[in-house]
């Protein structure tokens, strides 16, 4: 966070105030020794001109994402590695089910063409 900051140019004096916070909160959120909670952080985002993603770009920070569809909610909590890591998980779960998938197209085509063949042969009524 403190790159993008200084990439600006603007000091943790000015953030801090922007925030309303001490400097030393301010320090304290850049180092990663404090939460920081959404509306906070998104000012921070909006002030730094970046995505809020942008903010949570290194191992020491906590992603939180969250879901809702269907009446379910998913939720992941980690650092960075750790969701990059179930991402992986969960892209490799993907392909093997659309494998599956896939494999189960060409057995219900072959059924029907065996179902198919019966019905013209007279075997099946």
């Amino acid at each position: 966070m403190s790159i993008l900051r200084e990439s600006k140019g603007i000091s943790q004096a000015e953030m801090a105030e922007k925030l309303d916070v001490d400097v030393n909160t301010y320090a304290r959120i850049e180092r990663g020794e404090t939460n920081v909670l959404h509306p906070k952080l998104s000012k921070i985002a909006e002030f730094l001109n970046v995505d809020v993603l942008d903010l949570l770009a290194d191992d020491k920070n906590v992603y939180l994402v969250s879901e809702s569809n269907n009446n379910s909610t998913s939720c992941v909590i980690g650092s960075s590695a750790e969701i990059g890591f179930e991402i992986q998980k969960l892209k490799s779960e993907v392909k093997f089910q659309q494998e599956i998938m896939e494999l189960q197209k060409r057995d219900i085509a072959r059924l029907e063409e065996i179902v198919a063949l019966m019905k013209k042969s007279g075997d099946f009524n």
